[in-house]
């Protein structure tokens, strides 16, 4: 990440709300040869103690599963919306373009659950996307269905033991350039862009 202060948000409650947001995230930990990574919908929770934990559930007996278990120590990729600036947007062009972006980093030891963890974990992640009245809700599942793919997968938690953000929304540059450059993006209409500017336009009005 692109660490500098002016790029990173302050807020906790909104890096927390982000990670909430954009919680289909890269878990990335460490192999034999090389870094094994996954992409997973979590659950992101505030403990009443202020500790913050993810849960959700993998793939058994894959690299990554066997390297997680081997190595506890776990970073998680949230990303957000990210879009290329042009400088030629900029009052004074003569600087490289650049690109803006929404991510956090958290580092953090996962941990496996038993059989009950597992059906719990699928039960929450089903239920957050469905609700209790959808065709697809879990208690709509077969019990015989539900039985074979706990033995297929495993539930997890990771406890968060630091997490840092960048959220670059050209922060370093005045208020006519930050200006034009929403308008630009806004111009451009695609999810990212408009997402970007719509961030922008949030904090420099």
């Amino acid at each position: 990440m692109y660490k500098l202060p002016y790029f990173t948000e302050e807020d906790t409650e909104k890096v927390i709300a982000f990670m909430k947001e954009n919680s289909f995230a890269v878990i990335t930990g460490f192999a034999e040869q090389f870094p094994v990574a996954t992409h997973i919908p979590l659950s992101v929770e505030i403990k009443e103690d202020g500790k913050m934990f993810l849960y959700g559930h993998l793939m058994k007996n894959t690299e990554y599963h066997r390297a997680f278990k081997k190595n506890e120590n776990v970073l998680v990729v949230f990303n957000g919306p990210h879009t290329y600036v042009s400088a030629s947007w900029y009052t004074d062009p003569r600087v490289a373009s650049t690109w803006n972006y929404m991510a956090v980093h958290a580092k953090g030891k996962i941990t496996f659950t038993d059989e009950e963890g597992t059906y719990q974990a699928i039960k929450a992640i089903t239920n957050k996307y469905e609700g209790t009245g959808s065709a697809a809700s879990f208690d709509q599942l077969p019990k015989e269905y539900i039985a074979k793919l706990i033995k297929a997968i495993v539930g997890f938690s990771i406890e968060v033991e630091s997490f840092d953000n960048v959220f670059k929304l050209s922060q370093n540059h005045h208020h006519e350039t930050r200006q034009n450059i929403a308008a630009h993006l806004q111009a451009k209409g695609d999810e990212h862009s408009t997402a970007i500017a719509k961030e922008m336009e949030k904090r420099y009005s």
